[in-house]
């Protein structure tokens, strides 16, 4: 078996191509995959389709790629916090659609285990059932497809040679289902261990699932806002 484990981001990601869709694991600014990000930032690629919680967040994260219009379409569930992005909904100058968020994680989830569409009750009678099949169970639901993609980033506290990651807290957030739910995952660590260094019990995520997987450096790990007490 060849092995997964490249050099950095630039060596990663080397065949993110035009058109791509990407799934970029975070939670605001929480475990977003930095490396990643700034390596797309030096890519001469556009039109990429980007599913995301949100898509970064006042000049940070995914933001970086936003502002150089590499982003055609984006599936999210939050837009708050993020000018840039408002400023181009306001304009009609990226394609958004606004998903809940519990559901954008489930239609993310049944791409990972081959379930092509699932009925919810969430977002019946608003524009988020706009066009989409409705079916009365207990209640009415709309019919919501899974969303797959060709690539995705994300980022792990520790992982292993052959891929299997442990993820820090809340930061594990979406990632482990996107990396399920991709073509190619692409990982990005705070720490590279050998196989064997990470207790089974502690694996988050199977290195089944990771294609590629390197160290990344020089992490700033934000936050959005920093609340203190007053004394």
């Amino acid at each position: 078996m060849s092995s997964k484990v490249y050099k950095n981001a630039t060596e990663a990601l080397k065949d993110i191509h035009n058109g791509a869709s990407i799934m970029s694991g975070g939670f605001g600014l929480c475990g977003i995959p930095e490396n990643s990000i700034d390596a797309l930032t030096k890519m001469d690629i556009k039109d990429l389709t980007v599913i995301s919680n949100n898509i970064g967040n006042s000049g940070r994260g995914l933001v970086k790629i936003l502002i150089q219009d590499k982003i055609k379409k984006a599936y999210c569930s939050y837009v708050g916090g993020n000018p840039d992005l408002e400023t181009r909904i306001m304009n009609k100058e990226i394609d958004i659609e606004l998903v809940p968020q519990g559901t954008f994680s489930e239609r993310i989830r049944a791409a990972g285990l081959g379930i092509r569409a699932f009925y919810t009750p969430t977002g019946y009678g608003t524009v988020v059932a706009d066009g989409k099949e409705v079916k009365h169970f207990d209640r009415p639901c709309i019919l919501e497809e899974a969303l797959h993609a060709d690539f995705a980033i994300i980022k792990a506290q520790k992982g292993d040679t052959f891929g299997n990651l442990w993820f820090k807290e809340t930061a594990r957030n979406f990632s482990p289902l996107m990396a399920m739910a991709a073509k190619t995952t692409i990982v990005e660590v705070e720490q590279l261990v050998e196989v064997g260094e990470l207790a089974a019990e502690d694996i988050h995520l199977p290195g089944i699932f990771v294609q590629r997987i390197y160290q990344g450096t020089n992490y700033k790990n934000d936050i959005e806002f920093l609340k203190v007490q007053e004394d």
